[in-house]
């Protein structure tokens, strides 16, 4: 008899004692779950350290002007970009469909 089977023999009294309707994760449960959260928390260890080393600086706003008349020229044409833009997007789909 080999080491697996006679050890099998020797623990399957042991396993009628337990519950047969409860399923337990075990301790390969444990360990791929403990495995997981170490990756985890490295990365987010690597990360913190990697944002850390960015430094960015926010380009201030140009300074818009202060009259309605300025603001209404800015926001027709920005209006006509996107309709450029939807337009554009319409004649490809039709382009794309024949």
């Amino acid at each position: 008899m080999s080491a697996t089977q006679s050890s099998a023999v020797l623990l399957l009294p042991l396993a009628k004692e337990l519950d047969e309707n409860k399923v337990t994760p075990g301790v390969l449960g444990f360990i791929v779950f403990a495995v997981i959260g170490l990756a985890v928390w490295m990365l987010m260890k690597s990360m913190t350290k990697e944002m850390k080393k960015i430094d960015f600086e926010e380009a201030p706003e140009e300074p818009r002007g202060g009259s309605n008349g300025d603001a209404a020229a800015g926001d027709s044409g920005r209006d006509a970009a996107e309709t450029a833009d939807a337009e554009r997007v319409t004649a490809d789909k039709t382009e794309r469909a024949d």
